[in-house]
């Protein structure tokens, strides 16, 4: 039993460890825990807590362990096993988390969010069929459990069920107290509405990205008035600001030819970009003023701006890129059928074709860099690339980003064949030159990742291997947003054989000069 002295030492730390963690230092929190438990180390709050930072740092293996600490010193604490299940899950594994869970609703049968965290388990599983039982009794044993009402949306999300889902993120809406959850479900709401192919009021609802209500939201710092649908562009300077992931700033920049046109002639386009994305902003918008946007923390809330933007004080109006979409992009009818709008370096296309030779080339990426949790249905597993890597008469060449040296000797055991690593190209960091190596390749198979939509944007021959359900492809079997690609589609999470089956009967036909690109 620890003594009051050592209950107000650990109150002390888990406050001052909070408060850091409200502004967003992370590393300060974690420095602090880790003083703590020296002082403190067996303390099950401080434990606790640190295992919920580490999830949240990115470290789910790290999280699960300390958890699992928690969990011997306090075996019915079902907080404790529920965090371990969600670390669990963050990292891939499924099994485990499922088989935890289970055995303490054996012994907690009434227990509705244990139900819920089985459910969620289930469906970052893939199983979204069977997570629905789950969420089904998290309900009726708390019928306004927030959670479950949101995560049952989700999975008749995954089913393809979007009616259905519709009405449970309705009422989880309805139950949500909290200002965060209120965001997170109308958030949903607009990727359920945008999926379905209610594509106007899909953007209308996704402004709730924007939210401060929202879990990590992005405040714009910029000069000008805040742009809206209705502004009139002709003869004004706007200022654009990327934003969200880099797959999603490459694909949204698919609106900025209409915006340059809505402009004009008297009208000026500023650009912040990622600042990998500068060089072939440049070239692809000339007239456009582009630079790299800064990013820092604030208050624990990220702060957006454009630090080289010229002539600051004549910006007229200034938005977030994805914005955009609700004035230039309200039907599958508003998207371009013109394929690229993105211009590699034609001189570095040129060296790689030179570099490629004859015969045709294939570019390969199998995954994104964020594989935590459900991330993972989304792409189907290596050992079911074999077949495509097997198929004669055409070169393999690397696309993925990251730390791949080991998928890539497996999957070069798998083709019998070495898979070629294009030389003194950054795949990760040189965005420019690798839009250039796409364009030269003969086809690009990828997964949804920023490689893909890397290509997409730049005009390449691309086909995309995707799960059933996607906001992105708005309603349709494609992606609307690179009319030149083809789409292969998993008909349900974890049956990825037709796909791929499909995808090396493409590539056998681009060896035989069958094919020369997907059909859009």
């Amino acid at each position: 039993m620890p003594s009051n002295a050592q209950l107000a030492q650990s109150s002390a730390v888990q406050a001052k460890a909070a408060r850091l963690e409200r502004a967003g230092d992370l590393a300060g929190a974690l420095a602090v825990y880790e003083s703590g438990l020296a002082a403190l180390p067996d303390d099950v709050e401080l434990l606790a807590g640190l295992a919920g930072l580490a999830l949240r740092m990115g470290m789910p293996e790290a999280s699960a362990g300390l958890w699992a600490k928690v969990c011997a010193q306090s075996p019915d604490r079902l907080d404790a096993i529920d965090g371990r299940a969600i670390a669990l899950r963050a990292g891939g594994q499924f099994d485990l988390a499922a088989d935890l869970l289970a055995a303490a609703l054996a012994a907690h049968p009434a227990d509705a969010r244990l139900w819920n965290s089985l459910g969620v388990t289930l469906t970052d599983k893939g199983d979204a069929e069977a997570a629905l039982a789950c969420f089904e009794e998290a309900l009726r044993l708390d019928g306004r459990l927030v959670a479950a009402a949101y995560n049952r949306g989700g999975a008749l999300f995954d089913l393809g069920r979007f009616d259905e889902a519709k009405a449970d993120f309705q009422r989880a809406r309805k139950l949500a107290r909290k200002p965060h959850d209120a965001a997170m479900i109308d958030f949903a709401e607009a990727t359920r509405a945008l999926a379905a192919g209610d594509i106007g009021a899909g953007w209308d609802a996704y402004e709730v990205r924007l939210s401060r209500d929202w879990a990590q939201p992005v405040v714009f710092t910029a000069p000008g008035r805040r742009w809206t649908p209705e502004a009139q562009l002709a003869g004004k300077r706007l200022l654009v600001l990327a934003e969200q992931g880099l797959g999603d700033e490459i694909m949204f920049a698919n609106l900025l030819p209409d915006v340059l046109e809505a402009l004009g002639p008297d009208g000026r386009l500023a650009l912040a970009v990622e600042p990998r994305l500068v060089p072939l902003f440049k070239r692809s918008f000339p007239t456009a003023e582009v630079s790299a946007y800064g990013t820092e923390l604030s208050n624990g809330r990220k702060r957006r701006f454009a630090p080289d933007l010229q002539g600051a004080g004549s910006i007229d109006l200034w938005t977030p890129m994805a914005s955009l979409a609700r004035r230039f992009r309200r039907s599958l009818a508003d998207f371009p059928t013109v394929r690229g709008y993105l211009r590699p370096d034609p001189e570095r296309v040129a060296h790689w074709r030179a570099w490629l030779g004859d015969g045709p080339a294939v570019g390969l990426t199998w995954r994104s860099g964020n594989l935590l949790g459900g991330r993972r249905r989304e792409f189907p597993p290596l050992e079911l690339w074999t077949s495509l890597l097997r198929t004669p008469g055409n070169r393999l060449v690397n696309l993925q980003y990251g730390d791949c040296a080991g998928e890539l000797a497996a999957m070069a055991g798998a083709a019998g064949r070495p898979i070629d690593e294009p030389p003194g190209l950054d795949i990760r960091n040189d965005l420019d030159d690798l839009a250039a190596l796409c364009c030269a390749l003969d086809l690009v198979v990828s997964v949804p990742n920023a490689t893909g939509a890397l290509a997409g944007a730049c005009g390449a021959p691309l086909l995309m291997l995707t799960g059933p359900v996607s906001w992105s492809r708005l309603g349709t079997s494609a992606y609307p947003w690179y009319p030149q690609a083809g789409c292969l589609t998993a008909p349900r999470y974890g049956e990825w054989e037709p796909v791929m089956s499909g995808a090396a009967a493409f590539v056998a036909d681009i060896a035989s000069g069958g094919r020369a690109a997907p059909a859009g």
